[in-house]
């Protein structure tokens, strides 16, 4: 497996790009963890409700509204990723900001472009 990646905003819904990014994750061989407002499964990845621990997180990828965010803030700075993804819609320099000065990098990026690409 690759590097781990938090996917936040995880959707069931086959149509949400949170969803098409698990499944490309997974096709490229990334460990995936999903976090969502709703619990379930997409592909074999179960989609939890809750801010567990989680260790070897390498990269964050946001599939939440900024007005949606702040109650991850803390959460996504204690597992201290190499990088968090902003998928289009996403981006919030206020969380940006914080990232960047905990030595985390950002991107204002699509996560499926990224792999499409061979960028991720």
């Amino acid at each position: 497996m690759k590097n781990k990646t938090l996917v936040i905003g995880a959707s069931e819904n086959e149509e949400r790009y949170s969803n098409k990014a698990i499944h490309r994750l997974l096709a490229h061989k990334h460990e995936v963890v999903a976090i969502g407002k709703s619990a379930g499964m997409v592909a074999n990845v179960p989609i939890i409700t809750t801010m567990l621990p989680l260790n070897d997180i390498d990269t964050v990828t946001l599939y939440v509204n900024p007005s949606l965010q702040k109650p991850y803030y803390d959460y996504i700075l204690s597992l201290n990723p190499r990088r968090i993804i902003f998928n289009p819609g996403t981006e919030n320099m206020e969380l940006e900001d914080m990232a960047i000065r905990q030595g985390i990098k950002t991107m204002e990026a699509c996560t499926l472009v990224l792999l499409g690409t061979g960028q991720y």
